[in-house]
Protein backbone atom coordinates (compact mmCIF):
# COMPACT_ATOMS: atom_id res chain seq x y z
CA UNK A 1 0.00 0.00 0.00
CA UNK A 2 1.39 3.36 -1.09
CA UNK A 3 0.33 5.14 2.09
CA UNK A 4 2.02 2.78 4.54
CA UNK A 5 5.21 3.71 6.41
CA UNK A 6 5.36 7.27 5.06
CA UNK A 7 6.64 9.73 7.69
CA UNK A 8 4.04 12.24 8.82
CA UNK A 9 1.23 10.43 7.01
CA UNK A 10 -1.71 8.57 8.56
CA UNK A 11 -3.15 5.93 6.20
CA UNK A 12 -6.70 4.54 6.22
CA UNK A 13 -8.70 2.07 4.14
CA UNK A 14 -12.34 2.16 5.27
CA UNK A 15 -14.88 -0.27 3.85
CA UNK A 16 -18.08 1.60 4.75
CA UNK A 17 -19.40 5.13 4.30
CA UNK A 18 -20.00 5.65 8.03
CA UNK A 19 -16.36 4.73 8.72
CA UNK A 20 -15.26 7.25 6.09
CA UNK A 21 -17.45 9.96 7.63
CA UNK A 22 -15.80 9.43 11.02
CA UNK A 23 -12.33 9.40 9.50
CA UNK A 24 -12.89 12.54 7.41
CA UNK A 25 -13.99 14.48 10.50
CA UNK A 26 -10.86 13.27 12.30
CA UNK A 27 -8.65 14.06 9.29
CA UNK A 28 -9.84 17.65 8.94
CA UNK A 29 -9.01 18.25 12.59
CA UNK A 30 -5.70 16.37 12.36
CA UNK A 31 -4.30 18.32 9.40
CA UNK A 32 -5.01 21.60 11.18
CA UNK A 33 -3.15 20.68 14.35
CA UNK A 34 0.23 22.40 14.74
CA UNK A 35 1.96 19.01 14.84
CA UNK A 36 -0.67 17.17 12.81
CA UNK A 37 -0.12 14.68 10.01
CA UNK A 38 -1.26 14.46 6.43
CA UNK A 39 -3.96 11.81 5.93
CA UNK A 40 -4.15 9.27 3.09
CA UNK A 41 -7.30 7.36 2.14
CA UNK A 42 -7.31 4.25 -0.05
CA UNK A 43 -10.87 4.00 -1.34
CA UNK A 44 -12.75 1.70 -3.70
CA UNK A 45 -15.50 2.37 -6.23
CA UNK A 46 -16.91 -1.11 -5.61
CA UNK A 47 -20.57 -0.97 -4.46
CA UNK A 48 -20.86 -2.54 -1.00
CA UNK A 49 -24.01 -3.05 1.06
CA UNK A 50 -23.83 -0.65 3.98
CA UNK A 51 -24.48 -1.65 7.61
CA UNK A 52 -27.45 -0.15 9.41
CA UNK A 53 -26.03 1.02 12.70
CA UNK A 54 -25.42 4.00 14.93
CA UNK A 55 -21.78 5.00 15.24
CA UNK A 56 -21.38 5.95 18.88
CA UNK A 57 -18.34 7.53 20.49
CA UNK A 58 -16.65 4.21 21.31
CA UNK A 59 -17.05 2.87 17.78
CA UNK A 60 -15.83 6.16 16.28
CA UNK A 61 -12.71 6.03 18.47
CA UNK A 62 -12.05 2.43 17.41
CA UNK A 63 -12.44 3.31 13.72
CA UNK A 64 -9.82 6.06 14.10
CA UNK A 65 -7.54 3.78 16.14
CA UNK A 66 -7.49 1.28 13.29
CA UNK A 67 -9.75 -1.70 14.06
CA UNK A 68 -12.89 -2.93 15.79
CA UNK A 69 -14.90 -6.13 16.08
CA UNK A 70 -17.64 -6.07 13.44
CA UNK A 71 -18.75 -9.43 14.88
CA UNK A 72 -17.68 -9.85 18.48
CA UNK A 73 -15.87 -13.11 19.27
CA UNK A 74 -16.83 -15.29 22.17
CA UNK A 75 -14.38 -15.40 25.06
CA UNK A 76 -11.48 -17.70 24.13
CA UNK A 77 -12.76 -18.03 20.56
CA UNK A 78 -10.96 -20.51 18.31
CA UNK A 79 -10.96 -18.37 15.16
CA UNK A 80 -11.18 -14.84 13.84
CA UNK A 81 -11.20 -13.39 10.34
CA UNK A 82 -9.63 -9.95 9.93
CA UNK A 83 -10.37 -7.98 6.77
CA UNK A 84 -9.59 -4.54 5.40
CA UNK A 85 -11.32 -2.49 2.72
CA UNK A 86 -13.36 -3.66 -0.24
CA UNK A 87 -13.14 -7.39 0.58
CA UNK A 88 -15.70 -6.84 3.36
CA UNK A 89 -18.52 -8.75 1.56
CA UNK A 90 -16.29 -11.82 1.09
CA UNK A 91 -15.15 -11.69 4.71
CA UNK A 92 -18.73 -11.35 5.95
CA UNK A 93 -19.90 -14.29 3.83
CA UNK A 94 -16.99 -16.44 5.01
CA UNK A 95 -17.65 -15.52 8.65
CA UNK A 96 -21.31 -16.40 8.32
CA UNK A 97 -20.39 -19.81 6.89
CA UNK A 98 -17.68 -20.45 9.50
CA UNK A 99 -19.92 -19.46 12.40
CA UNK A 100 -22.12 -22.50 11.71
CA UNK A 101 -19.22 -24.83 12.58
CA UNK A 102 -17.23 -22.59 14.94
CA UNK A 103 -19.71 -20.65 17.08
CA UNK A 104 -18.19 -17.53 18.58
CA UNK A 105 -15.73 -16.86 15.74
CA UNK A 106 -14.91 -13.17 15.45
CA UNK A 107 -14.84 -10.79 12.48
CA UNK A 108 -12.32 -7.97 12.84
CA UNK A 109 -12.74 -4.86 10.69
CA UNK A 110 -9.45 -3.09 10.08
CA UNK A 111 -9.62 0.53 8.97
CA UNK A 112 -5.89 1.29 9.21
CA UNK A 113 -3.13 -1.36 9.11
CA UNK A 114 -0.76 1.61 9.32
CA UNK A 115 -2.03 3.03 12.62
CA UNK A 116 -2.45 -0.45 14.13
CA UNK A 117 1.14 -1.39 13.32
CA UNK A 118 2.64 1.90 14.51
CA UNK A 119 0.69 1.64 17.76
CA UNK A 120 1.87 -1.96 18.27
CA UNK A 121 5.53 -1.03 17.69
CA UNK A 122 5.27 1.90 20.10
CA UNK A 123 3.62 -0.31 22.72
CA UNK A 124 6.39 -2.91 22.39
CA UNK A 125 8.98 -0.22 23.15
CA UNK A 126 6.97 1.36 25.94
CA UNK A 127 5.89 -1.90 27.56
CA UNK A 128 2.19 -1.11 27.22
CA UNK A 129 -0.64 -3.02 25.55
CA UNK A 130 -1.51 -2.02 22.01
CA UNK A 131 -4.91 -1.69 20.33
CA UNK A 132 -4.22 -4.86 18.32
CA UNK A 133 -3.20 -6.78 21.43
CA UNK A 134 -6.29 -5.76 23.37
CA UNK A 135 -8.48 -6.89 20.47
CA UNK A 136 -6.73 -10.21 19.80
CA UNK A 137 -6.44 -11.28 23.43
CA UNK A 138 -10.19 -11.86 23.24
CA UNK A 139 -9.28 -15.04 21.37
CA UNK A 140 -7.86 -18.25 22.81
CA UNK A 141 -4.04 -18.17 23.01
CA UNK A 142 -2.75 -19.56 19.72
CA UNK A 143 -6.19 -19.32 18.09
CA UNK A 144 -6.49 -19.34 14.31
CA UNK A 145 -6.46 -15.97 12.53
CA UNK A 146 -7.08 -15.34 8.83
CA UNK A 147 -6.25 -11.91 7.41
CA UNK A 148 -7.45 -10.72 4.01
CA UNK A 149 -7.29 -7.59 1.86
CA UNK A 150 -6.70 -6.64 -1.76
CA UNK A 151 -3.08 -5.78 -0.98
CA UNK A 152 0.06 -7.78 -0.27
CA UNK A 153 -0.49 -10.46 2.41
CA UNK A 154 2.42 -9.05 4.44
CA UNK A 155 0.35 -5.93 5.11
CA UNK A 156 -1.52 -7.77 7.88
CA UNK A 157 0.63 -10.86 8.46
CA UNK A 158 2.39 -9.17 11.41
CA UNK A 159 -0.86 -9.55 13.40
CA UNK A 160 0.13 -13.16 14.05
CA UNK A 161 2.99 -11.95 16.24
CA UNK A 162 0.86 -9.67 18.42
CA UNK A 163 -0.76 -12.37 20.57
CA UNK A 164 0.79 -15.54 19.18
CA UNK A 165 -2.02 -16.46 16.83
CA UNK A 166 -1.77 -19.15 14.16
CA UNK A 167 -2.15 -16.99 11.07
CA UNK A 168 -2.88 -17.52 7.41
CA UNK A 169 -2.55 -14.18 5.57
CA UNK A 170 -4.31 -13.74 2.23
CA UNK A 171 -3.67 -11.01 -0.30
CA UNK A 172 -2.35 -10.08 -3.73
CA UNK A 173 1.26 -10.99 -4.45
CA UNK A 174 1.27 -10.69 -8.24
CA UNK A 175 -0.39 -8.57 -10.91
CA UNK A 176 -1.35 -8.58 -14.57
CA UNK A 177 -4.73 -10.32 -14.47
CA UNK A 178 -7.83 -8.67 -15.91
CA UNK A 179 -11.53 -9.32 -15.42
CA UNK A 180 -14.39 -8.43 -13.11
CA UNK A 181 -13.98 -8.35 -9.34
CA UNK A 182 -15.32 -11.85 -8.54
CA UNK A 183 -13.01 -13.40 -11.14
CA UNK A 184 -10.01 -11.39 -9.96
CA UNK A 185 -10.66 -12.17 -6.29
CA UNK A 186 -10.90 -15.86 -7.19
CA UNK A 187 -7.67 -15.70 -9.23
CA UNK A 188 -5.79 -13.96 -6.41
CA UNK A 189 -7.19 -16.20 -3.67
CA UNK A 190 -9.08 -13.56 -1.69
CA UNK A 191 -12.68 -14.61 -2.38
CA UNK A 192 -15.03 -16.27 0.08
CA UNK A 193 -13.94 -19.80 -0.78
CA UNK A 194 -10.29 -18.88 -0.31
CA UNK A 195 -11.04 -17.35 3.09
CA UNK A 196 -12.90 -20.51 4.14
CA UNK A 197 -10.01 -22.70 2.97
CA UNK A 198 -7.56 -20.50 4.89
CA UNK A 199 -9.73 -20.72 8.02
CA UNK A 200 -9.73 -24.53 7.80
CA UNK A 201 -5.93 -24.59 7.41
CA UNK A 202 -5.39 -22.16 10.25
CA UNK A 203 -7.68 -24.09 12.60
CA UNK A 204 -6.01 -27.40 11.74
CA UNK A 205 -2.55 -25.93 12.36
CA UNK A 206 -3.70 -24.39 15.64
CA UNK A 207 -5.14 -27.73 16.74
CA UNK A 208 -1.92 -29.58 15.88
CA UNK A 209 0.09 -27.10 17.90
CA UNK A 210 -1.99 -27.73 21.01
CA UNK A 211 -1.63 -31.52 20.83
Amino acid sequence: MTGLAQPGLASFEPAYADELAVLLRWAFEEIQREEGQSVYFRLSTRPIEQPRRTVDRDLAAAIVAGAYWLREPASNAELAIAYCGAVAPEALAAHQAVAEDIPGAGLLAITSPDRLHRDWRAACVGGESSVAERLLTRLRPGAALVTVGDFHPATLSWLGAVAGNTIVPLGVDRFGQSGDIPDLYRAYGIDTDAILDAAARACLTALQQTV
